[in-house]
């Protein structure tokens, strides 16, 4: 099969097409013929050498694909042959072929199209995992989600708008504000222009969940504009790998500070949450509560120009590769 394989840790240019064996399902798994790979920053990390891959994991970056299942293992219950599903993956989506745990496969739902649904598992069920599990989210609560525009971001703005939460958001142009209060979001903030703990202020709002892929300084304002026990979970480091907090205010106002990562969960524990997923919001998935937009899509053997796009910052939603015949 085809695959992109990373030459060395470096830029895009690193990213080379070539031809690797077509993995085959083991115990559990099944073998998904590809139609479409969604990016995602860690995919950008590994590329860079600073996202290991986990112990038993293909060197083919990508976390997440679209397809149909052409081969199933043993003890790979809930699916046939020819079923057509995304699935939330370790590594090895940027091929021709990949292979998923059974129970990290999702049906596509019928307002998808295969690309669209590429995009879906890894932002999903980051947003699950970060917001429901992590963050407790409850109808009523006001969530502030930084990175407004970002795969994640507007993945995490329909989902919590789905659960019946307030929306604050940051992005870094008026046109991705206004993409983002199109997809829901209550309060855009446009940082480059405007403070969004100020504005938070302003419109009286505290937040309950923080979901923050920026870091750095961006963590003590937050900590200013969360409410009484609000959770602030931190996915990514964009702005810097470390922060200075005020031990008072984290303690004066009960504040809770976590670090979440998926990839590195077990294939038993992300199913766990696929599931639980699935049995609370299949209906309006299928229904097409939750889309991602797809900024652009780009046939695997340009992977390299997929990347630069998503390191420019200037796409709203997801990129994609595609399989092309």
């Amino acid at each position: 099969m085809k695959a992109i394989e990373i030459s060395r840790p470096g830029g895009p240019e690193v990213l080379q097409l070539a031809d690797r064996e077509r993995p085959e399902p083991g115990r559990g798994e099944v073998l998904v013929k590809v139609v479409a790979a969604g990016l995602n920053n860690g995919d950008l990390m590994q590329r860079r050498g600073l996202y290991p891959v986990p112990p038993g994991t293909t060197d083919i970056p990508g976390l997440e694909v679209s397809g149909t299942i052409v081969k199933i293992g043993d003890d790979a219950v809930g699916w046939q042959i020819g079923d057509t599903v995304c699935a939330l993956l370790s590594g090895g989506g940027y091929a021709e072929y990949a292979v998923a745990p059974a129970g990290q496969c999702l049906p596509v739902p019928a307002a998808l199209t295969l690309e669209q649904a590429a995009g879906l598992p890894e932002t999903l069920m980051t947003c699950w995992m970060t917001l429901v599990d992590d963050g407790g989210l409850q109808p009523g609560h006001v969530v502030l989600i930084h990175g407004g525009s970002s795969g994640i971001g507007t993945t995490g703005i329909q989902l919590a708008k789905l659960l019946g939460a307030t929306v604050v958001t940051t992005a870094g142009t008026e046109a991705k504000c206004e993409a983002c209060r199109t997809l829901g979001a209550d309060l855009a903030v446009n940082y480059r222009k405007q403070d969004y703990v100020a504005e938070m202020k302003a419109a009286g709002m505290e937040a309950n969940i923080v979901l923050d892929m920026v870091g750095g300084d961006y963590v003590p304002r937050d900590m200013e504009i969360m409410a009484f026990r609000g959770r602030h979970i931190n996915i990514g480091l964009l702005g810097g790998i470390s922060a200075q907090i005020s031990l008072a205010a984290m303690m004066t106002k009960q504040l809770t500070l976590l670090g979440s990562a998926l990839r590195g969960r077990s294939a038993e524990e992300k199913g766990a949450m696929i599931a639980a997923m699935r049995q609370r919001i299949g209906a309006e998935l299928d229904a097409g509560r939750i889309i991602p937009p797809v900024h652009a899509s780009l046939p695997l053997a340009e992977a390299a120009e997929a990347h630069r796009m998503l390191e420019a910052g200037d796409h709203i939603g997801k990129i994609i590769l595609t399989n092309q015949e």
